[in-house]
């Protein structure tokens, strides 16, 4: 199907149409601005004192018909008004995202005490997924490179979390975290950091994390966590795994 010509152009523009009106009033007055001065002169010459009159009559009528070519060009060429109660602003969404539901989680999820190291990550996973992060997910494995549980935060970003699940005598030393510090943010991608524990952190170990941006979660610490008498490690605004240690 071949295009029309207004297709190929496009529809004209109301501007196109102002000029137009202009040049036609701008017409319109020269016509009777002629008539007019053909007539004073015609009267003039006839020496008729009485066409005063008329061409007073003669001029109201050509003004008033200028008035008139003037108020329709000003009407054709007024651009419509839109309402702006219903006007939407530009790039505004037509809805905003809800918000993900926080899911129930059970209180024997989040006893880490009673599982293994196995339901350890769990239990972890099962603690971030109830501070609202989403896309929580247990990786922890064989190859997993450091990595028991991945979570992105509703803020957006990317935590990544080692688990250790140790007895209280035996701490996480500096071997454990710079293991983990070399893949955490190169392998992972992770934006924040976390290793956990059941027990504590070496004086060296702690070091390091503190070098490296790694947040250190103790026995305590978790235990304040699970009992939400502290906020998440992603949202603590002053980590301090450099904290003394037992």
């Amino acid at each position: 199907m071949k295009a029309t010509g207004e297709d190929r152009r496009g529809p004209r523009r109301p501007r196109a149409r102002v000029w137009r009106d202009l040049v036609l009033a701008v017409g319109l007055i020269g016509i009777c601005a002629g008539g007019l001065a053909l007539f004073l002169k015609t009267a003039e010459g006839a020496g008729d004192r009485r066409s005063g009159v008329p061409a007073a009559v003669l001029v109201a009528v050509a003004a008033l018909g200028v008035l008139a070519v003037g108020l329709a060009v000003t009407r054709r060429g007024r651009a419509p008004v839109r309402n702006r109660a219903s006007a939407r602003p530009a790039g505004l969404p037509e809805d905003p995202a809800p918000a993900p539901d926080v899911p129930d989680i059970g209180a024997e999820a989040l006893d880490h005490a009673a599982v293994d190291a196995d339901g350890f990550e769990h239990a972890v996973a099962a603690l971030c997924a109830r501070d609202g992060c989403t896309a929580v997910e247990v990786v922890g494995g064989a190859g997993d490179l450091g990595a028991d549980v991945v979570a992105v935060t509703l803020d957006g970003r990317r935590v990544v979390l080692q688990c250790k699940h140790y007895a209280e005598d035996n701490r996480v030393g500096s071997q454990d975290l710079q293991r983990f510090g070399g893949t955490c943010f190169t392998i992972h991608e992770a934006d924040v950091a976390v290793v956990v524990t059941t027990s504590s952190f070496t004086a060296p170990a702690a070091e390091y994390a503190a070098t490296c941006g790694i947040i250190c979660v103790d026995g305590e610490a978790l235990a304040a966590w699970t009992d939400q008498l502290t906020p998440a490690p992603w949202d603590a605004l002053t980590p301090d795994p450099t904290a003394p240690v037992a």
